[in-house]
């Protein structure tokens, strides 16, 4: 049975629905969807040709070279990854830039060869218009509570013990801090935008209309908050987790050494992996060398490259505990302090079990 097209972007976000990007690879590494898979009808400089004979000669000028240039072998290739992805996915649709030429004939050679499949209309343009719209309508419509605290707090745990959040860190792969880099990398600002409303609009869907997100400066890594969240994060009830020291040197150690360490193998395997690790920690706090000094610099890094090889010689990580103190203490502590002068006074400051017994009857 031949679905038809549709212009319905909430069920395609809300539903997770799988999505064909037909737009060259440069478009998609600026910017897409979710659970997107670029399949490109053009390559990147295939379609800098066309577009050049399209400024030069005109429209169809460019679609015969477009033809020219996609056809025999290159176009069996792409049509089999297209039908690939019909049959692995036969309730998505396929989208362009603008749901236009380049999707119609994506569409024209699935169905010549058996497998029509239904095309978003408007493309990826509309589907970016109606996220930033849904984004700032849901912003209006939610009520925030932002939950501070200092570094290692465990704030990102706490947060996903509260069904109704955002988890702007998860969404922009990166933890926040010099130190907070992921594997993987992080998405591109627009590939960030578009997850961070389609959270949104999911949580509002669910009927969540307060929402816990934690505290963030402007930037996530690289990823900047677009500036309607930041503001509406400002006039927000602020909660401040408190835990010991101690138990935050855990936590971090846990995050940063333990699980840092496991994903990078994982990713690269044991060797390469370990050498992932050790240059991340040495290049992160290399990154904060002006803001430590150099004496407290050259210590820390000394202490490790100590921690470092102890770790690839007996495999012992606890020497790593020795720097992440003295980091935490007098390094990220005065920077919260100070940060937390300019800051909203919190309505509310305990440990996580009070903190969550308090966000319980408060998110009611």
């Amino acid at each position: 049975m031949t679905r038809n097209d549709t212009d319905d972007y909430r069920f395609l976000f809300l539903n997770d629905v799988p999505l064909m990007d037909v737009r060259a690879p440069l478009e998609y590494s600026k910017g897409a969807f979710p659970g997107s898979v670029n399949l490109p009808i053009m390559n990147d400089a295939e379609r800098q040709k066309v577009g050049t004979c399209y400024k030069q000669q005109g429209p169809e000028a460019a679609t015969a070279l477009g033809h020219q240039l996609v056809s025999g072998r290159n176009k069996a290739e792409r049509l089999e990854a297209w039908q690939a992805f019909t049959r692995e996915h036969p309730e998505g649709f396929l989208y362009c830039f603008r749901g236009g030429q380049r999707s119609g004939i994506t569409q024209q050679w699935l169905a010549e060869s058996g497998s029509p499949y239904p095309k978003v209309k408007g493309g990826y343009k509309a589907l970016r218009r109606f996220l930033i719209d849904e984004l700032e309508h849901n912003l209006q419509q939610t009520r925030f509570i932002v939950l501070g605290g200092k570094t290692g707090t465990g704030k990102t745990r706490l947060l996903h013990q509260v069904p109704a959040n955002i988890d702007l860190e998860g969404l922009a792969n990166h933890r926040g801090s010099s130190f907070g880099r992921r594997v993987g990398g992080q998405p591109s600002q627009i590939c960030f935008e578009n997850a961070l409303s389609i959270a949104m609009m999911k949580q509002c869907a669910a009927g969540n209309n307060t929402l816990l997100l934690e505290d963030e400066s402007r930037l996530i890594g690289r990823c900047s908050l677009p500036d309607n969240l930041r503001e509406k994060m400002k006039q927000s009830e602020l909660v401040q987790l408190e835990e010991s020291l101690e138990y935050r040197v855990e936590i971090t150690f846990e995050e940063y050494i333990l699980e840092n360490r496991q994903s990078c193998e994982q990713a690269y395997g044991e060797e390469e992996g370990y050498q992932s690790y050790a240059s991340g920690l040495t290049d992160s706090l290399y990154r904060i060398r002006k803001r430590l000094g150099g004496v407290r610099y050259q210590e820390l890094h000394d202490i490790v490259t100590q921690a470092l090889e102890e770790e690839q010689a007996t495999g012992d990580k606890s020497r790593h505990k020795k720097w992440i103190t003295t980091l935490l203490r007098d390094y990220y502590d005065p920077m919260y302090e100070y940060q937390l002068t300019k800051k909203p006074k919190p309505v509310f400051r305990g440990d996580r079990s009070e903190i969550r017994d308090w966000l319980t009857t408060r998110m009611q």
